[in-house]
């Protein structure tokens, strides 16, 4: 028998989230994705995106006005078939910002208060086991909240949500409230769980940094519905519009008209242009033949695709410049170039290693963009 691309892809990862919701009120949330087993999916969008609530669909603790979630191939809520499956069903573990602990409970006993369902004897034992697990030692297992380090609250909190050896495991914010070290610590412990767990993880985040540096893929979220979603590289590279663009941090964006073909086949002319719609350079860009000549169009270019160099510009997509700003902030250095294009075009470095030593403030150099990572978006005119 021959199976379908989705049987495939079903049968490649038994325990995947699927999820499908439309809604228009209480508030509009409105997107489809999934998250196979082990994998990390990471919700980012800015405040009010729907991240919350689209978790809260998956939790059980709001019920979407059209939609369908299914996870290990056991369907939580379809409105079209009239299921819906109540929170305490689901076996989702849940891992909030705040830690929600027993402040007159000890660690210990936070973590067996989520094991009621088995006998006395058994909740303790599997209590220490999670707690070793997220590795506070047997001192700390027995303080409670007030004695703990926010991050030590928050493993707790982490062993707690895995000891119900949940199918779905829910992160909303879980670092955003501990300290840069401990949130260090916290991240390799997930990555450690990760390697143990074969389920799927949702992580929400108003920190690109963080998103980019755990999640697999990422789903980008704005008023409520799913924008696009890929591999951190692919949206950071490729973003689908502007707005994508702006939420997911990309600082280097610029206008421009498209000229269409340069006469080399996946290659065409982008006419950089001002706000106002004068023009400027012509650069050589790649082609994927959707864009109509003469189209106004948004553009970026990952920091990846800028080279400061150690001479002037002399060659197509070089331009000289002057530092009109350099922060040496430890191990890197944010900086602002003015090109000699277009009245002082500004733009934004963000630069380790040697290179960022021969920034000095009003210092001339020179910068070549990478023709080939500049990505070409239309723009919306009126």
């Amino acid at each position: 028998m021959t199976m379908s691309a989705a049987q495939l892809a079903s049968a490649a990862s038994p325990a995947a989230l699927d999820v499908r919701v439309e809604q228009t009120a209480p508030m509009p949330l409105a997107g489809a994705f999934r998250c196979d087993a082990g994998e990390l999916l990471a919700l980012v969008g800015p405040s009010g995106a729907g991240k919350t609530s689209m978790m809260r669909v998956l939790a059980g603790l709001m019920r979407p006005q059209s939609g369908r979630v299914a996870v290990a191939g056991e369907v939580w809520c379809d409105t079209a078939a009239g299921v819906f499956v109540p929170p305490q069903r689901r076996h989702v573990g849940l891992v909030f910002q705040n830690y929600a602990l027993m402040p007159h409970l000890s660690a210990l006993d936070n973590v067996a208060l989520s094991l009621l369902h088995l006998p006395r004897s058994e909740r303790r034992e599997r209590a220490r086991h999670w707690l070793d697990h997220v590795q506070l030692t047997a001192e700390q297992q027995q303080r409670r909240p007030a004695g703990l380090s926010g991050g030590q609250q928050q493993r707790v909190a982490v062993a707690r949500a895995l000891a119900r050896e949940p199918r779905l495991l829910l992160l909303d914010e879980p670092f955003s409230a501990v300290d840069q070290m401990s949130r260090r610590g916290l991240y390799r412990l997930l990555a450690d769980l990760r390697r143990d767990l074969a389920i799927p993880i949702l992580l929400v985040t108003h920190d690109l940094q963080e998103a980019r540096l755990l999640a697999d893929r990422l789903v980008v979220m704005d008023a409520g519905r799913v924008l696009q979603q890929g591999t951190p590289y692919e949206i950071h590279h490729a973003p689908r519009n502007a707005r994508v663009a702006d939420l997911v941090g990309i600082q280097n964006r610029f206008r421009g008209t498209w000229e269409g073909p340069s006469g080399t086949a996946g290659w065409g002319w982008l006419r950089w242009t001002d706000a106002d719609g004068a023009p400027g350079p012509r650069l050589r860009v790649r082609d994927k033949g959707k864009i109509p000549v003469g189209q106004t169009v948004a553009w970026v270019i990952p920091s990846d695709g800028i080279t400061v160099l150690d001479r002037e510009a002399h060659e197509a997509g070089e331009f000289d410049a002057v530092v009109g700003d350099a922060r040496h902030l430890g191990e890197v250095t944010l900086a602002t170039l003015q090109l000699d294009v277009l009245g002082g075009v500004p733009l934004l470095l963000t630069l380790a290693g040697p290179q960022r030593q021969r920034l000095v403030l009003h210092q001339r150099t020179a910068v070549r963009l990478d023709s080939a990572l500049v990505h070409v978006m239309p723009m919306r005119t009126r």
